[in-house]
């Protein structure tokens, strides 16, 4: 029992002379008494405590990581998924700007134009030999077959079949695809039929091939064509922009003059559509193509040659071929500077004041060059002879 309460007077002695020390040595600083006792500790010791951290410390951390593996799994599973929905969100809202945009320029154009249509959206591609897409409004809606399907670019084709809620559209690239078309500007008339498969197939970037009547028509890279409109409008109704003129071929001895067009429409990104089923009240022609670039020059069809004027069969020509003075068509033997025509000997009349008649033009002298088969001129009243 002694023992037991001496070796707590002891304790309780050298809990208090340490609490002493502590003290001391926190208030006094770098000025303490007991900063050499300190260094002494710290270079015994602190190489004892980093081995012992360094062994002690790879416990410690795997001890930690095997408790709370299963929390941060649950955490990390959480931030992939509300990072996921945030990215389907951008897109989707990505997705939306872009349609609305499309859809008010397919407005603006059917207002333009006259058009009452009824939007849809693409939702298949045909797979087959057929240029066709699969859009989600039907009869349903009022859709009906051979009606003309647009953008607000411009002509995408017409519609083949039509179901409750779905139709398929035969695009204007397919190669059994012909419309009826018009150059801007120069009225020009012809048939534009598809040759490529939306533009990957054979027809590059210009998978149309417009033919126009008139082998002799003026056509030039960067012109403009539209449709031209069907009878009963259907299936084409009248001036929707088709696409621009990029090359034309000069095809010898051919009845129609070719040309390879480069559409507005891009076939291969097809989105929002808009089916026209009711027409314009009247032709818009050139109304709904889009306004050309700024600085962008005015396309010149080239001019066909002027052919150089000729002398008129039977026109005077002095023996060593050439003209009989300055005035074409004087008969041989005529004084320089007599009325043409005017026999030999005859005194010229006075011409000043006088009106020009047939026989002072180019085509009259031609026909007044030889002698007159009626006789002589009658002579002056002046003169009398």
């Amino acid at each position: 029992m002694n023992d037991t309460r001496r070796t707590r007077t002891v304790l309780g002695a050298l809990l208090l002379i340490a609490l002493i020390l502590i003290t001391m040595d926190h208030r006094s600083a770098d000025r303490s008494p007991l900063r050499g006792l300190r260094a002494f500790g710290a270079a015994i010791f602190g190489p004892i405590e980093r081995v012992s951290a360094s062994v002690v410390r790879p416990i410690g951390n795997t001890f930690d990581a095997i408790t709370d593996a299963p929390g941060e799994r649950r955490r990390a599973d959480r931030l992939a998924r509300e990072n996921q929905r945030l990215r389907e969100q951008a897109r989707a809202a990505r997705q939306d700007r872009d349609r609305a945009g499309e859809l008010r320029g397919m407005l603006r154009s059917a207002g333009i134009g006259g058009y009452r249509i009824v939007p849809g959206q693409v939702i298949s591609a045909g797979q087959g030999f057929e240029d066709t897409v699969t859009i989600d409004v039907g009869a349903s809606s009022g859709v009906q077959k051979d009606m003309t399907v647009m953008t607000g670019d411009g002509l995408v084709g017409r519609i083949t079949r039509v179901g409750p809620d779905t139709a398929t559209v035969l695009l204007a690239t397919d190669a059994a695809s012909a419309v009826g078309s018009r150059v801007e500007d120069s009225k020009e008339i012809g048939i534009a039929q598809g040759v490529g498969r939306r533009g990957v197939g054979s027809g590059g970037s210009s998978p149309i091939r417009l033919q126009l009547l008139d082998v002799n028509a003026r056509l030039a890279p960067g012109q403009r064509i539209v449709t031209l409109g069907s009878q009963g409008e259907r299936p084409y109704v009248p001036g929707v922009p088709i696409g621009t003129v990029e090359k034309v071929e000069q095809t010898q001895g051919s009845i129609t003059r070719t040309a390879y067009v480069r559409p507005f429409v891009h076939f291969t990104s097809l989105d929002v559509v808009g089916v026209v089923v009711a027409p314009p009240k009247e032709d818009p022609r050139d109304s709904v193509l889009p306004p050309r670039p700024k600085g962008a020059p005015t396309p010149m069809p080239p001019t066909s040659p002027t052919p150089c004027p000729c002398l008129t069969p039977g026109a005077s020509a002095s023996p060593g071929g050439a003209t009989n003075g300055p005035t074409p068509g004087a008969t041989p033997g005529s004084t320089p500077g007599s009325t043409p025509g005017a026999t030999p000997g005859a005194t010229p009349a006075p011409t000043t004041g006088s009106t020009p008649g047939p026989a002072d033009t180019p085509t009259g002298q031609a026909r007044r060059s030889g002698p007159d088969p009626a006789g002589p001129p009658p002579t002056s009243p002046r003169t009398g002879r």
